[in-house]
Order: structure tokens, then sequence, then C-alpha cells
């Protein structure tokens, strides 16, 4: 390649810089948390109206001489896309124009007292215990431990959480916080759930995600299946209930087994050994039943470049964390065949999660996947196993419309 003259040069520097920013992107999480452990989204959401660099500053109480440290720190989350900036004038008369920052839908979603709130989640994903693993992947790939987490600590992540009851309560809270979205995936799809008399959702922590769906269908009796210590001490209602147990060992009999952001945190081998559970539990009611996956799909053909860049960093997260991974179609498909499941078809997403459901009888569907996420509901199929049938052109598929829209900006009822 020409350094010297033409594209050569050009290419040089363009290099150059995308190594830089591949150096420094850490900056851009590490801006995050400090806006967060300043109040800053709460002190302008508070504000009630766009706030000026010295309004900000004054309720942050920090010496005046930082001032200007705020200023390039906002500037920075401004550039990221959490606030933006507008003009306020500072008297009626508009003789002075002032810069003012405003929130913007992602940094919406981290305010204290959001009821969807992914603060708990934020700060447990840059827990410095979490971003040391990082330091010591080279060293890993080189080792025999199962992860980097737990070459840096000697344990792994889940013996992790046992012992840290505050990191525990951040990562619950999260996946509670998470699952309070769900409400718009009920909305929307409740078909999918309709006609069920039993559900089981397996590692439901502390019961958001079942509560929603008990209370929305009273008729259904909900089970929430997690380790003993995570479900001890929480009461049962009138339609759901808590059992402590290990999903690799036994996962109780129901009409649909859920899991909702579970698979991906295990290996291949392991998430064929929970199916196979899911098989004899629902067909231990004696009749058709569902498993009900929501995770994340990756589709680097179809799949925006900044969407498939996140599916890929939680792919990375997944490997340095645990021994799961996001799993593209392929792989999918592959764990379901072999855990014996026969018959499915996969409804795309324009949003983080959405379902995948059998239907009997049908064929030959236009294939289609999710943009970030899918949703699985696999159904034993008895006409279907031992006929020697082969599905033509892949797996049933089928296209619904999106749980969670494809635009940035969610519903207000979520980030009120």
């Amino acid at each position: 390649m020409d350094l010297i003259h033409g594209e050569g040069v050009s290419e040089l520097f363009q290099g150059q810089c995308l190594l830089f920013k591949h150096i420094f992107s850490y900056i851009d999480s590490m801006s995050l948390k400090c806006a967060i452990q300043l109040g800053i989204p709460d002190i302008i959401h508070n504000h009630g109206q766009p706030i000026t660099l010295p309004e900000l500053v004054s309720k942050l109480h920090i010496h005046p001489k930082k001032a200007s440290c705020v200023y390039r720190l906002m500037r920075l989350l401004a550039h990221s896309g959490f606030f933006t900036k507008t003009i306020v004038h500072e008297n009626q008369e508009k003789e002075k124009e002032e810069e003012a920052y405003t929130l913007t839908p992602s940094s919406r979603l981290i305010l204290k007292d959001n009821v969807t709130s992914f603060l708990p989640y934020v700060l447990a994903m840059l827990d410095p215990v979490l971003l040391s693993p990082w330091q010591f992947l080279g060293d890993w790939f080189q080792g025999s431990e199962f992860t980097p987490f737990e070459k840096t600590h000697g344990k792994g992540f889940w013996d992790h959480c046992n012992q840290s009851p505050e990191f525990n309560n951040y990562f619950n809270e999260a996946m509670a916080n998470d699952s309070l979205l769900m409400n718009l995936v009920i909305k929307d799809y409740k078909p999918i759930f309709e006609g069920l008399g039993s559900l089981v959702d397996v590692g439901g922590g502390t019961g958001t995600m079942a509560r929603i769906i008990s209370e929305t269908f009273p008729h259904m009796k909900c089970t929430v299946l997690d380790l003993p210590h995570v479900v001890a001490n929480l009461p049962d209602s009138k339609n759901l209930k808590y059992v402590g147990g290990d999903m690799f060992q036994y996962i109780p009999p129901a009409d649909a087994i859920l899991f909702k952001w579970i698979l991906h945190n295990w290996s291949d081998e392991e998430c064929v050994n929970v199916l196979k559970n899911c098989k004899e539990a629902i067909m231990g009611k004696g009749k058709e039943g569902k498993v009900i996956i929501i995770d994340i799909m990756i589709n680097e053909e179809k799949d925006e470049y900044d969407v498939t860049t996140t599916k890929l960093l939680l792919d990375a997260v997944m490997m340095v964390l645990l021994t799961g991974k996001e799993r593209n179609q392929k792989e999918w498909e592959k764990l379901f065949l072999e855990a014996g499941f026969s018959h499915y078809k996969i409804v795309s997403s324009f949003g983080m999660k959405s379902l995948i459901e059998h239907i009997r009888g049908i064929r030959n569907l236009s294939a289609r996947l999710g943009l970030i996420g899918l949703g699985l509901v696999l159904r034993q199929t008895e006409a279907l196993r031992g006929t020697g049938y082969q599905l033509r052109n892949g797996p049933v598929f089928s296209v619904c419309t999106a749980l969670l829209p494809r635009s940035p900006e969610l519903p207000q009822e979520v980030l009120a």
C-alpha cells in the first residue's frame, strides 16, 4: 500500500482513527456510569425543562472550577446520544442564548424512579468485578479455566452472585426491570398464552414476568422455578407459586414452559439437556404443550450494523462471564432438533424480544428472522414424530408484528 501519495495515506489515517476509537471505547461506558453516579439524568428530569450548564453544576454541588469538566462530560454524552442539546434564552427579551440539555429515550431508561429503569443493569454490568476479567482474556485462551471470569476470580459467575448479596440484588433487580417491558408482549401477543391452563417460568427470579402473565390471565396457574435461595421466602398468591429446584434435574409439568433470556447463559450441551426436560414436562400433562423462549438471535445478513454490533458484544459478554453464547438461527435450530423437537416457527420482531410457535399442519411458510431477538414456542408434534417427514427449506417460520418498536423511541408508558 502506498503510504505517501493518494489513497494510501488516507487509509492509514482512517485506520488510525478506527484503532483509537476501539482503544478508547471504554470511555463511553465509564462516562455513562459517572453520569449515573452524579445523578445527572434525574437532575435533568426533575428540573422539568432544559437545564443549562450553570444550573446543572449548581445542582451537582461540585466545585465551580470543575464546571468546564462537566461541560466536557455532557458534550461527550450528548454526542453519544444520551442527552440532546438545545438553545434557551436567558430572559423573555431573548437577549442571550444559552445551551441546555434534555433527556433522550436512552437516558430516560436509567431514571431511578422509572419502573422499567435499567439503572441496576448498568451498574451491575459496569461493576469492576465484571470488567476485570477482560484484562485476562488472552491468558484465558491459553489456559484451562472454563471462563475468563473464573480465571480472574477463582470462582464462577453464579458463585459470585451467591456470595455477593449487593451484586446479586443489582442483578436480580435488573432482570426484573427487563421483565416489566414484557407487558408489551402480553398486550400484543395474547393468543400465544390464551388457552393455557398452566405455565412454568424457568429461571424466573423473583417472578416479575410470571406475575404479569398471572395477572393478565387469572385462570392460568403460574409457577416460578429457580434456585432455592432465589425463591426463598417469596409469598405465593392465588395463581402464582414459587418452587425451588434445578432446571437441569427436573421441570414441573405444565401446558407451557417459559424461558426469558435464560438459555443464552448456557452451553449447547446444557441447553439440550434442559430442553429435553422441557419436553418431558409438557408431555407429562397428557396433551400438546409449548416451550416459549425469549432470547437473542444473531442475523448478520439482515440486521442493521448497530444491532449486529450490540448482539456480538453481548455474545462476547457471555464468553467472558459464562459458558453460554448468543446464537444464530442455525445454532438455535440445532438445539431444538437435538432435544427432540421436530416442528417450530420463528416469529420475527423489531425489538429485543420476539416469539416462535409451532403450528400443526402448516407447511412451507416463508423464512424470516428477527432483528434483535427471538422468542421461541416449541411444541412436541405427535403427528410428525416417526413419520420421516422432513420440513422443506428448513424449519417452519412465520412473521408477525413487532413486540417492541423498531424505533429507539419506546412507548411513553414505558418511559414515563
